[in-house]
């Protein structure tokens, strides 16, 4: 935590002066993580939005009206995009702010600034506890207690912030815990019924009934006798007798799932939970269907996404200049081969380059492959006769 201690001296002073609300956010500390349906819920939702890849885009208005669009100008810009900070890729970062998010409702990370306020650094931050906290000038601060229990306040500017399920608090995003707890208390019960079912049908393999009346430590003598009968061997006829004392049943052992009808219906409200499905999850899902689930769940953090850094990395000045990050998804991943055949067509008219289209096949590119190619039977249309 050297780090943050570093940056709380420098940019934080007079933290003490701020006044608290009582607008505060508490993680969830349990072991919802752990759960096998939890993880494999989140899992598609955080590898899409680590496979987004940021871009620095400066669009500007030039003098004869047209603009002129750049990708990634800046190159210290597209380092911190690419290694947020020496401990992660970008991908890694947004993976783990995509994790945050699904357990939480909420994400953060703090942006390191040099002493020219220009961004250098983006560091995740996974704490205990989150206040909003609001100074005299009204500027507001969130202060984090970290799993150290040490305590760090920064100005809101610096830290990026995700949401969803953004309802009834001001800053922060309400958890699904009171909503997920019930649901998990119910798997869990059903999982350990399925293991003591289990070992008990593995103990248990005969059942001895005496039609008298017997001591405790009787009966136990003649479990042990009838145990030892019936496993003696040694005569070779394989046969154990009882008296008429005693009737013996033997035990099948059977595959007990206690109301499996109810486990699949609380898994499939886990799911609804998560916006996600068993295809999803299992990774068996059509074109149509993927494309479905990254508008819905993936589609919104990439606008999200693109909206925080935007306005946290760049003041309203530069902004106005045109520049802006933007996250963009492989909109070609989920394709099936003959729909990224068809694309043939956006090459011959321009509409793609040759490269573009190999990046659908995961192809490295080819010298040439940038410049647009149009086949002669489809030039522009000329304007009059």
């Amino acid at each position: 935590m050297r780090f943050f201690d570093r940056f709380r001296k420098r940019k934080v002073a007079g933290v003490e002066l701020m006044t608290q609300t009582g607008n505060n956010y508490l993680s969830w500390r349990g072991k919802v993580y752990d759960s096998d349906i939890v993880r494999s819920c989140m899992r598609p939702k955080v590898k899409a939005v680590g496979k987004l890849v940021g871009k620095h885009i400066r669009n500007t208005l030039k003098e004869d009206g047209t603009r002129d669009l750049q990708v990634n100008p800046s190159a210290a810009i597209r380092f911190l995009l690419e290694e947020p900070n020496p401990l992660m890729t970008g991908q890694e970062l947004q993976e783990k702010m995509a994790a945050q998010l699904c357990l939480n409702s909420n994400a953060f990370a703090l942006i390191l600034r040099d002493d020219a306020g220009f961004p250098v650094g983006i560091y995740p931050i996974a704490p205990s506890t989150a206040e909003a906290i609001y100074g005299q000038d009204g500027e507001l601060s969130l202060r984090f207690r970290l799993p150290n229990n040490r305590t760090y306040t920064f100005a809101y500017s610096d830290v990026i912030h995700l949401r969803q399920d953004f309802n009834e608090n001001d800053v922060f995003g309400t958890p699904i815990t009171q909503a997920l707890t019930p649901l998990l208390n119910v798997v869990t019960t059903t999982d350990q019924g399925v293991i003591n079912a289990i070992r008990n049908g593995s103990l248990i393999r005969w059942l001895l009934t005496f039609t008298n009346s017997m001591r405790p430590e009787d009966l136990t003598q003649q479990a042990k006798d009838f145990a030892a009968n019936f496993l003696e061997t040694s005569s070779g006829t394989g046969v154990a007798a009882v008296d008429a004392k005693a009737k013996a049943e033997q035990i099948k052992p059977t595959d007990y799932v206690p109301n499996a009808s109810q486990m699949d219906r609380t898994t499939r409200r886990i799911f609804e939970l998560f916006n996600t499905n068993e295809k999803i999850v299992s990774s068996s899902y059509t074109e149509v269907e993927y494309n479905s689930f990254f508008d819905a769940e993936v589609e919104p953090i990439e606008v999200q996404l693109s909206g925080e850094y935007t306005r946290k990395l760049f003041s309203r000045r530069e902004r106005t200049f045109g520049n802006k990050i933007v996250f963009e998804a492989g909109a070609w991943d989920s394709a099936s081969i003959s729909t990224k055949l068809a694309l043939q067509a956006m090459v011959d008219r321009g509409a793609m380059t040759p490269n573009e289209w190999r990046a659908t096949f995961n192809m490295a590119p080819v010298p040439g492959g940038d410049e647009p190619i149009r086949r002669l039977d489809t030039a522009t249309v000329e304007g009059g006769e």
